[in-house]
Parts: C-alpha cells; structure tokens; sequence
C-alpha cells in the first residue's frame, strides 16, 4: 500500500467516508455472491455459447469488479480530517463568496472537495482543481480574488467566509 502524497489526496465528508466505505463491502460481499450464485446456476444449464444468462452475468460481474477497484482506488486517497476553523479557504471547507461588484449583495455557497461528496451532502460542491476552488485556495475571509471562467472571462470574488464543513 503506497502512502498519498497531499497531491492526490481527495478530501471526503465523514458521512460520504462512511457511506462509500459500506458501499465497497456491500459489492465485496452480498452483490459478489450474488453474481457468483448466479453464474454458477447458468453455468449449470450447459453449452455457454448461446446461455445468454451465462454472459449476462459475466458482464455483470466485470462490471462489479471495476466498481470495486475505483472505490478501492478512491478510498486508499481519501482523508476526511476536519480543517482548522482559520477562515482561510481549504478543502473540507464550506466556502461563501460574492461576485465584486455585484450590487444585489446574494452571496453564493459551496463545499470544497471531491466530487464524490455530492451525494453525501446538501450544499454544492466544488472540486480544488475547478477554476473557482483552484483560484480560492489559501485566500482569506475578505480577500478578493480573481479566476478565469471557463467560458475566458475572468471574474473578481470576494471571499465572505470559510468555514469547516461539518456532518
């Protein structure tokens, strides 16, 4: 097992850490047997060529092992430690931002980390390596900041607040 680098490390909710672990073990254990039973019952019926329940279930289980290896993959990457109450922008943050200049004051929220916490939780999230996150990181409550979108503009945000995401 190779120890992650900050680099690659994908920042998760408790909850999400929790839930795609569980996920992982439910495809290891029940979803795998079940395949296995199930191929093993059309194996039984004879001449495999034209069981289409035979490959059907193959496919599935090629499928199923794929999903394992990514949560595998994702998992030995994933951290869930709860960042400093510093109000400096950093994964694991839920961050408030306005548009400078923006005249009708409606600031805009969003939790910075993996993309696999969108399921997990009920605010927007935001990836470090998106245009915004990646501009945002390390700027200060009150910073002022600017980042292209991906459309070539460039916008200016003020930082309204970073505060550690909390289940």
């Amino acid at each position: 097992m190779t120890q992650s680098t900050e680099q690659d490390t994908i920042w998760l909710t408790a909850g999400a850490l929790s839930k795609l672990r569980a996920e992982l073990e439910n495809l290891k254990g029940p979803v795998r047997d079940e395949i296995v039973t199930r191929i093993s019952e059309a194996r039984d019926e004879g001449d495999l060529k034209e069981n289409g329940g035979y490959h059907a279930a193959r496919e599935e289980q090629g499928k199923n092992e794929g999903n394992i290896r990514a949560l595998e993959e994702l998992l030995l990457k994933a951290v869930s430690d709860e960042p400093a109450d510093d109000g400096v922008v950093a994964v694991g943050k839920v961050v408030t931002y306005k548009f400078e200049g923006d005249d009708d004051d409606e600031a805009e929220t969003f939790l910075l980390g993996a993309r696999e916490n969108e399921d997990y939780v009920d605010v927007d999230v935001y990836s470090p390596q998106a245009p915004l996150g990646e501009a945002l990181l390390g700027a200060k409550k009150g910073d002022t900041v600017a980042f292209e979108a991906p459309t070539g503009k460039t916008l200016q945000v003020v930082v309204v607040d970073a505060t550690p995401y909390t289940d």
